[in-house]
This record gives C-alpha cells, structure tokens and sequence, in this order.
C-alpha cells in the first residue's frame, strides 16, 4: 500500500528538493522561499493525512523520514556553497539519518527508532534552513549572519552527541 495520499505529498518533497535548493544557490530566495513553504506544508499534513485514512505504515514513516533528511540535506548544501552553513553540516544530517535507519533496523519493518535529540536536531535544520531562504526572500538583516553561524556550530555539535549517544545505545544493546 505504497500508493496513498500521504505518500503522494512526501513524493511533491521529494521532487522540490533539487528545485529548491538550485533557486537558492542562485539567489532566487523568493523562488525558493515559495518552494521550501509547499515543501513544508506537505511535510506537515503527510503524517496526520496517511493517520486519518489508515494508511500510515512503517515503510510510509521511513520514505517520509528520508525525504525530509533528503530535502534538508540538499538545501544545507546550497546554503554552504553560499557560506551560510559549514560544510559539516549537511555531510553529518546525511550520516546521521543513515545511522537512524541502520540502528532502528527500518528495513526490516520494524518502526524507526526517535531520541529527543534527534527530533530537536531534525527540527533544527528545517529551521535553520527556513530562516536563511526566508530572511533573505524578504530583504531582512536580522537574524544575523553571525547568530546563523552560531546555530548552525551548535547543530553541527548537538548532531554529533546524537549520533554517539545513538551509537552508546546501539552498543549497550547488543
């Protein structure tokens, strides 16, 4: 049952991806910004959707988790070839959702496995990335280049202590 409505939305930001993070490594910030927005909106209403017709599934949660590191880590990459997030990064949000599906045993349809930190760092990229396309489609100077700096080291940071503690449980686990 991979033809749903949900899944249909998370393949939209799937297919955003490259368009999006190509208009923003341009400078086209409200192309962009006007992309990351349905992007977002899909990413918010695929979950609730495939819940309420019943067609939520392990491998739906799986495709919808690797669209949105995916997307994340596309767009990170567009905004370091501009300087605004370290090349760190994007590598590690690609890294970190690698190990995510490998600790979690996702292939084998078993639920993934979600840490607080992990929610807070997914989080975290999708916002940092929305403040960078958002601020400079609207003209802004604030937040600062200097304030994005700052989050981007401390994601950069909080990503490596989840993927260890990640790899602490993993090891105590077996």
């Amino acid at each position: 049952m991979w033809l749903t409505w949900a899944n249909a939305l998370t393949a939209v930001r799937a297919l955003l991806a490259v368009p999006c993070a190509c208009l923003a490594a341009a400078g086209r910030w409200p192309f962009a910004a006007l992309l990351l927005s349905v992007a977002i909106l899909s990413d918010l209403l695929d979950g609730p959707l495939a819940r309420r017709l019943r067609q939520s599934s392990s491998l739906g949660g799986l495709i919808d988790h690797a669209t949105d590191a995916a997307f994340v880590t596309v767009l990170l990459g567009a905004l370091w070839t501009l300087g605004y997030v370290p090349w760190l990064l994007p590598v590690l949000v690609a890294a970190s959702f690698l190990q995510y599906v490998a600790d979690s045993r996702a292939l084998r349809g078993r639920s993934l496995r979600a840490s607080w930190l992990g929610r807070c760092n997914g989080i975290g990229y999708f916002v940092l990335a929305s403040v960078v396309v958002y601020r400079n489609a609207l003209g802004l100077h604030w937040p600062t280049d200097a304030l994005l700096d700052a989050l981007a080291w401390l994601l950069v940071l909080s990503t490596v202590a989840s993927m260890l503690d990640r790899w602490r449980v993993w090891r105590t686990a077996e």
